[in-house]
């Protein structure tokens, strides 16, 4: 494992992982809810080839924080001073599901701190149908804290209508993965994310539901190398 390192970023203090280096260009990964920055283990040796890759904790996960005050606007902030903390400007960022939801309101909200935007099987901003429940907790330990779940139920459930409309802010060139038919995330809603925001294109991995890092590397890998090859 990588050796963990932290950062305090406002009120939290933040653990994150970081591989390639030192002078490459940044790429920065947020994940999904209950993982953390080692869930990108089986990407990051191709990833770390060619740029400088930061794995966050986002709070109420791994090694950092958990607060227990959670939502996308606070996940997205702290990823803002996460950046700001470490010096990092014109970022790659790579989001899945609730890293990827984090990552495009940064760049809605902060398009001057993204180079290019990959945002692996998020749920668009729009009200969840049906709408979804907050299921028990669990007996014994957690690897994350459970009201993090609470809040991200919540905001899928009636999310900001200005989160949809910030899309047309984004200004970086933007990917989104799909995992195809298997997924929970409709993926007709992608497509519609896709039109939303103006420079965005929609790959589509079918087969490999939610995790398509996990479950399809290759493939994964594959659409972000050519998305991140020098433009003509």
């Amino acid at each position: 494992m990588s050796d963990v390192r932290k950062v305090q970023v406002g009120e939290v203090q933040l653990a994150y992982r970081v591989w390639g280096e030192e002078d490459a260009p940044p790429a920065v990964l947020l994940h999904c809810l209950g993982e953390d920055g080692e869930d990108w283990r089986g990407v990051v040796g191709r990833l770390a080839g060619t740029h400088r890759v930061y794995a966050l904790d986002q709070r109420g996960h791994g090694y950092s924080d958990w607060p227990g005050a959670y939502g996308f606007e606070r996940w997205r902030d702290d990823a803002i001073g996460f950046l700001q903390a470490l010096g990092l400007e014109r970022v790659i960022l790579i989001g899945h599901s609730l890293g990827a939801v984090a990552a495009l309101l940064l760049a809605a909200d902060r398009p001057e701190l993204v180079d290019r935007l990959i945002l692996e099987e998020v749920a668009p901003p729009r009200p969840a149908d049906p709408p979804q429940e907050v299921p028990e907790q669990p007996a014994g330990p957690q690897p994350f804290d459970w009201q993090a779940k609470v809040a991200v139920v919540a905001e899928r459930n009636a999310p900001d209508p200005v989160w949809w409309e910030a899309l047309e802010k984004i200004t970086a060139p933007t990917l989104v993965i799909g995992g195809g038919e298997s997924s929970h995330i409709p993926q007709a809603h992608l497509a519609e994310l896709v039109e939303r925001i103006p420079d965005a294109c929609l790959v589509t991995v079918e087969g490999a539901g939610h995790l398509v890092h996990e479950e399809r590397p290759g493939e994964f890998l594959a659409a972000v190398n050519s998305f991140l090859a020098p433009r003509p």
